[in-house]
């Protein structure tokens, strides 16, 4: 089976496509025939060897995400899943792929109308921005600041904010295409990457989601109100300074508050009740997948490049 490799961790140049042995599903896992898979900004940060202090040797399939029809099953999983349609989770790697395997405690279930390319967009990332709001404590009527919300994670976290009822909805992006794109899917307010641009957005936030990290995280901590909860769930521009916390220091007397979130710290049950409510309101058309575009398994690299240089709003599928 074909698969992509990262053969030299740094850039996309060093994943290449080769051939693999098929899988053998082991105790409590499945083989899946994929049909779409996941293009995520883990991804990339991984791709790049910075994450987990990946990076020595090479050998890694990337990818973390898949949907696709069951093809077998280990021990201890139902054959009654064979056949099924469903999204998985393949772990920090094994997704770029043409037959990926998954836990079963990782699979979920797809419905009848909804894609594997829109199970693939919404299946990481809806939880993710649906949990982090919650973790910040989202209340209805506060403010809300998405940091980087072209990603798929962002695009979540709009839709989610607005329908936790908050007040006011600001986004980060690129530009004003991008800016009138998410003001479709719910933003209030468009500023640009440095968070200016618009003089009728709030100078303050209850809740900045940063899906950016990098440099600039102390700027956005200075956005915050007072009680205002800062939630950092990516890094797609690197880790923040070693001092970002001077930020939070200088105005300790209003009590603003900074956080990592991972959904490694959601119970597995959470998550997959989510998930199957996220798939549901998908096909009903209450929440959307936005692809940025499908490509096929050989051009992972030009993906990556795409991911490496922001031009990417939503997400890119990949497809065997």
């Amino acid at each position: 089976m074909r698969a992509v490799v990262i053969e030299r961790f740094g850039d996309p140049d060093g994943m290449v496509v080769t051939d693999l042995p098929a899988p053998v599903a082991g105790p409590g896992q499945l083989v899946i025939g994929t049909e779409a898979i996941g293009v995520g900004g883990v991804d990339a940060v991984i791709r790049r060897g910075t994450l987990g202090g990946r990076g020595a040797g090479g050998g890694l399939v990337p990818g973390s995400e898949v949907a696709g029809t069951v093809t077998s099953v280990g021990d201890g999983v139902d054959t009654a899943w064979i056949g099924r349609r469903v999204w998985a989770f393949t772990g920090r790697g094994g997704g770029y792929i043409e037959q990926a395997v998954a836990r079963i405690g990782d699979v979920v279930a797809l419905p009848a109308d909804l894609t594997s390319t829109d199970a693939v967009t919404l299946g990481s990332a809806a939880p993710v921005a649906h949990f982090a709001l919650e973790h910040a404590r989202l209340v209805p009527g506060a403010s809300v600041l998405v940091r980087g919300a072209a990603g798929s994670i962002g695009i979540a976290a709009v839709e989610l904010a607005v329908r936790g009822g908050a007040g006011t909805v600001a986004v980060t992006t690129s530009s004003a295409e991008r800016g009138q794109r998410l003001r479709a899917l719910g933003a209030t307010h468009v500023l640009d990457r440095a968070g200016s641009g618009d003089a009728t957005a709030p100078d303050a936030f209850d809740v900045v989601l940063d899906v950016v990290g990098g440099a600039d995280v102390g700027r956005f901590i200075d956005r915050l109100a007072a009680n205002g909860r800062m939630v950092m769930v990516g890094a797609v521009a690197g880790m923040p300074p070693a001092d970002f916390g001077t930020a939070l220091l200088r105005s300790f007397q209003r009590s603003r508050s900074f956080a990592t979130f991972s959904l490694d710290t959601v119970p597995t049950a959470a998550r997959d009740a989510f998930r199957v409510d996220a798939f549901a309101a998908a096909a009903r058309g209450e929440l959307h997948a936005v692809v940025d575009t499908v490509l096929p398994l050989e051009r992972a690299a030009e993906a990556h490049r795409r991911m490496d240089d922001g031009s990417v709003f939503g997400r890119i599928v990949l497809t065997p």
